[in-house]
């Protein structure tokens, strides 16, 4: 559970951008987004072969230029 405590004199708006950073570190989003559908394992292995090659590419370019 993800929890922020409002500091004092700190405006609503910094309270929340605070929490919102603290879900994205801690990944809470990205694991509903991935569990929102069931996905057998061999489709998950595939996906992720598919991004370990666009990653693999994507960086051979970048050392290139």
């Amino acid at each position: 559970m993800t929890a922020v405590n409002l500091r004092n004199n700190e405006s609503q708006d910094n309270l929340l951008r605070r929490f919102r950073k603290k879900v994205v570190k801690s990944g809470i989003l990205s694991t509903i987004r991935n569990k929102r559908w069931f996905i057998s394992k061999s489709e998950q292995r595939r996906m992720e072969k598919k991004k370990a090659i666009r990653r693999s590419k994507r960086r051979i370019h970048e050392f290139e230029q």
